[in-house]
């Protein structure tokens, strides 16, 4: 068991070795492993479709100087577009861009939202399964990097990809971890509140109910 230092919030996953919580987080461990994407040291060139939309001028220009900063920016721009269009594939595509640019300058961060970024894209279109290494990636980037509510969306994507799989106790183990990381986080009442939703609520019994 990994030794936390005096004073130090413990990663998770590591309290109450022998709980759900651990048990869950050893599972996302494994899928990492399993799945872990590997890394193109080139992309190919950008698809024809997307290279004729208004939203490709500012990324090509980036790309072509190497600002892999900019670049990935415009992408993830052009990604949040098509995403509003409900464009799953142009979405997709370029999310995988502003990855790719973001790891090229170690963005960690911001490669890690990109990672949860393509996989509530491939759970909103509809390919639940192709998105779990995508949140297991950002779930596994984010706990080295200390991102807690990056870390508890992830969880959370990955936690409504597994119910849409048929998987509801781990999909609400996940929301459980989810909620305690936004918590601890500070995220918004929205985010939590969907974490809850999917973790589902015990109804109370009364001590008069027999």
């Amino acid at each position: 068991m990994t030794r936390v230092p005096a004073g130090a919030k413990p990663a998770w996953g590591e309290r109450a070795a022998q709980g759900p919580v651990a048990r869950v987080a050893a599972w996302v461990r494994n899928l990492v492993a399993r799945e872990e994407r590997r890394p193109i040291d080139r992309l190919p060139d950008l698809p024809v479709p997307l290279r004729g939309s208004p939203l490709a001028a500012p990324y090509l220009e980036a790309a072509r100087a190497s600002d892999h900063r900019r670049a990935g920016a415009a992408a993830s721009n052009a990604s949040e577009q098509a995403i509003e269009a409900r464009a799953w594939w142009a979405a997709d595509a370029w999310a995988h861009r502003a990855l790719w640019h973001f790891e090229r300058v170690d963005m960690t961060l911001a490669a890690t939202r990109e990672a949860r970024r393509i996989g509530d894209i491939r759970v909103a279109g509809g390919d639940p399964r192709a998105s779990r290494r995508y949140y297991a990636e950002a779930i596994s980037e984010a706990r080295d990097i200390g991102a807690e509510r990056e870390q508890g969306l992830a969880a959370l994507g990955l936690g409504r990809a597994e119910l849409d799989l048929g998987n509801v106790s781990v999909a609400r183990r996940l929301a459980g971890i989810a909620e305690e990381l936004l918590n601890r986080a500070g995220a918004p009442l929205d985010e939590t509140t969907a974490a809850r939703e999917l973790r589902g609520e015990e109804k109370p019994v009364s001590s008069e109910e027999g």
